[in-house]
Parts: C-alpha cells; structure tokens; sequence
C-alpha cells in the first residue's frame, strides 16, 4: 500500500473518529436539555404525592384515602415512566441493530418532551397504523425523532399541531415515521440545503437555548443513512413541514397486507439516502 493510501485510509478514520464525538457531544447536550425540562414535570409529580399524602392523613374515612392511594399510585407510575424514559435515553445501548417497537420508541419520546409540548401550547396527532418491528438501533432512531419534534416546535412559535404517522411499505419495505407541522415551513430556496452541516435557517437558539447549530439535521441524515434507509422532505411557506423516515423492517416480518395512502404532497421534497449497499456505518449522538 502506497503512503498516499496509508494516508487517505488514516484521514478517513480520524473523520470517522471525530463523527462519533461529534454525535456523542450532541447526545450529552439533548441529554442536558431533556434533564432540565423533565425536573419541572417530576417536581409536578412529587408535589401530587405530597398533597394527596397529606390528605390522606387529615381524612379517615375509607373512601378519600381510597382515591389519595390511587392518586399517589398513579403519580408513582408516571414518576416511574419519566425516570425510566430518561435512562434508556442515557444508556449507551448496542451499536447494532435489531427489531424495533416503533410505537413504544415514539410514545417514549412523546412522554420525554411532553411537558415542552405542552408549554408551547402544540398539541399532538397521533396516526398509528399496524406496523412491524423495523430493523434500527432504536436510540438513535429515538435521538433523530426527538430532534425533528423540537424542530417542529420550534417552527410554531404561537402554538400548533405536530401530526405523528407510523404507516408500512409494502413495496419498498418499510417502516415509515412521519412528523408533520403547521408551522411556517422552509422556503423552496433553501430546502436542499437544510441536510448540510453547519447550515441552518434559524437565527440562533430560542428562548429555551435550542437549535441554531446547524448540525441536528446532518446528524438525522448520517442514521438513517447509516441504516440503509431513506429521509424525505416536504414543506411549503406558511403551511408547514413534513419529515419523513423510511426504515428498513425487520428480515423476519412480512409486509403489510394492504398500501396505506399516501399524504398528499405539499411544496418541493427532498430525497437523500436511497439504500446504501455498503455495510453501514455506526453513528451515535
């Protein structure tokens, strides 16, 4: 081997090097962002089990201590949800991949950013069809998810709908996650762009300190990529924002029976990472 290739082949594994601190550098910051936002909402459910403890304590007949334990119990269960949410975000998980339980990974994320949701008054549309396992690693699936939902909530400043489909392709197949919003969309100009690194069409973070880096949806394109499967784009100004992820299912899962429907198109989409026949490269966050 020659010493240009020597040196080609070393270049290339520092770049693959540093991808990986780089991904990891912006799991630890989401991380961060996601343990700030959660205090508040466990602090909420620690104040719910105080109050209804203390009321059980000031009443003695059975059935105000009957509804304080249920109360109680079920603040415990949702304390136990965030917590448990929180770790498995956290926890450095197998590089590989393997099934896939889409619509626990996506009410996962639900839950995580719930109470941010709620504060910036989006209300959220669930669409779940019945749809296989998908072949991913599921914490940078989750990762990708979470990046796309507070973009979209960052894209309605007063407020909006963020639509969540889960559909299968039977043709392609696919599993297919879909985050639409109704916010202010991305101009036609600027839409093959917005996947290059560094670039971005915000003027900075926002009032919670988020976004404006221009590396979250460079960062959701390297994963899908690196999962052999497809990211696509849709928007029009004033309208809103589709995203789209298109995961290949699990081997041993047959396709779904029937086509599911397509959304109809809005504004210019954006295609980038048909299947890669190269063994796919691990990226993490």
């Amino acid at each position: 081997m020659s010493s240009e290739s020597q040196s080609a082949s070393s270049l290339e594994e520092q770049i693959a090097a540093l991808k990986e601190q780089l991904h990891q550098a912006q799991k630890l910051t989401a991380l961060g962002d996601l343990v700030s936002t959660t205090t508040h909402e466990f602090n909420n459910v620690l104040t719910t089990i105080i109050n209804y403890a203390r009321m059980g304590q000031r009443h003695r007949d059975q059935p105000t201590r009957d509804k304080a334990f249920e109360k109680i119990l079920s603040a415990g269960n949702r304390a136990a949800k965030i917590t448990n949410g929180i770790l498995g975000f956290a926890r450095n998980r197998p590089q590989g991949y393997e099934p896939t339980d889409m619509v626990k990974m996506v009410e996962d994320s639900l839950l995580l950013l719930e109470r941010e949701m709620t504060k910036y008054r989006v209300k959220i549309d669930r669409q779940f069809q019945a749809v296989p396992p998908a072949m991913a690693n599921a914490n940078q699936i989750q990762q990708v998810l979470m990046n796309l939902l507070v973009n979209a909530r960052q894209a309605m400043p007063s407020g909006g709908q963020v639509t969540i489909r889960l559909a299968a392709d039977p043709v392609l197949h696919t599993v297919d996650l879909t985050v639409r919003d109704t916010g202010s969309g991305i101009p036609a100009d600027k839409l093959p762009r917005i996947f290059d690194r560094f670039y971005t069409t915000k003027s900075g973070p926002d009032a919670s300190g988020k976004g404006g880096t221009g590396l979250g949806l460079a960062f959701c394109r390297d994963v899908i990529e690196a999962h052999q499967g497809r990211i696509r784009v849709e928007s029009t100004p004033g309208k809103g924002t589709a995203f789209t992820l298109k995961l290949p299912m699990a081997p041993s899962c047959e396709p779904a029976a029937s086509v599911p429907t397509s959304p109809s198109s809005v504004g210019l989409p954006v295609d980038l990472g048909a299947a890669i026949h190269s063994p796919p490269e691990t990226a993490g966050r």
